[in-house]
């Protein structure tokens, strides 16, 4: 039996610790195998084995620092520290506690929430053009939208333009009601709820009616070159090889261009290859280029997020052959 004392610890930090009815220490406890006994302004971490104890006292000494940022402490947070200390890296959890990206229109703080995220931050801070791959949930948008408007607000550039393919994922546009900007704007839909949130409703209109922000389908960037702009390609995966090459040759001058997409969520034909799929193999090495690839363990959702994605992974589930016109094919996935 091996017991370790934390004291004089902040009220607030222990309020958050224990979580309503204790659910956060549970978490903790059953994670290391310990038990945490909680008196006054210090914890007493009991346990069987020692490396165990030793690490459940690291994860509070994390979860202390995020609490110190007025970060709150739910299970996402609770596992993501649990497993960077189950594997040595808790040092690395440095990185996301004193980086924010903007602030929302409310004034609240946004801020990478894992190693990975805030990986994915640097690299859009230093390249010129950015894929960001990986599993749904994992803030791909809405950390390029952040750093888009934190661009704006510092008068880095002097538009944003946001565009995604317009791909049925199994409905058809042609059903929609409305005319075409309606049929497309639920497509549309979530970089409108990401720039909503971070400027405010009113603000956006402004800056969208001004052109200085621009929500379009992919369709409409061909033929113009794209200078002193924030340019984020939604939904890739969802592009033709032809649709991605007219995209990135847009680029002009003193532009950015963030590339976003799930490789494993295709809505195409079967006998058309993804545009990003492409891309990442022919540009893998050009300098100022960087393809960054998110991990299960970056998804912020709910934590049933991670284990869905982790079941598929297991399970390494092929997509069955889709009839196209009275025949049947078979994807090719190279």
């Amino acid at each position: 039996m091996t017991e370790r004392d934390m004291s004089e610890l902040n009220i607030d930090f222990l309020l958050k610790l224990f979580g309503t009815l204790d659910t956060n220490v549970e978490i903790l406890e059953n994670a290391f195998n310990v038990s945490i006994i909680n008196r006054g302004d210090s914890i007493k971490i009991i346990g069987e084995d020692e490396t165990m104890t030793k690490m459940a006292s690291k994860a509070i000494e994390q979860l202390e620092k995020l609490s110190s940022l007025n970060e709150t402490i739910d299970e996402n947070s609770l596992n993501y520290v649990i497993s960077m200390v189950k594997e040595q890296r808790e040092s690395e959890l440095s990185e996301i506690y004193s980086s924010c990206i903007c602030l929302t229109n409310k004034g609240k703080p946004i801020k990478a929430k894992t190693v990975g995220q805030q990986r994915y931050v640097d690299a859009i801070r230093s390249n010129t053009v950015i894929f960001g791959v990986g599993p749904a949930g994992t803030g791909k948008t809405f950390l390029a939208v952040a750093m888009a408007v934190s661009a704006l607000k510092a008068k880095e550039i002097s538009r944003i333009i946001l565009t995604r393919p317009a791909v049925e994922a199994g409905e058809k546009l042609g059903f929609l009601p409305g005319d075409l900007q309606s049929k497309i704007d639920p497509y549309l839909r979530p970089l409108y709820d990401a720039l909503g949130e971070m400027l405010g409703g009113e603000n956006f209109s402004r800056f969208h009616e001004k052109n200085i922000i621009e929500i379009a389908p992919l369709a409409y960037m061909r033929g113009r070159t794209l200078d002193d702009a924030f340019i984020i390609l939604d939904e890739a995966q969802n592009t033709t090889p032809e649709q991605m090459k007219m995209f990135l040759t847009r680029l002009g001058n003193n532009s950015k261009a963030i590339i976003t997409g799930d490789v494993t969520q295709i809505d195409l034909p079967y006998i058309k290859k993804s545009g990003l799929v492409e891309a990442i193999e022919i540009l893998n090495d050009i300098n100022g280029i960087s393809i960054f690839k998110f991990s299960h363990k970056d998804v912020v959702r709910h934590p049933l997020v991670q284990k869905i994605i982790l079941a598929y992974e297991k399970h390494g589930q092929k997509p069955q052959p889709r009839r196209e016109e009275g025949r049947v094919y078979k994807r090719r996935f190279n």
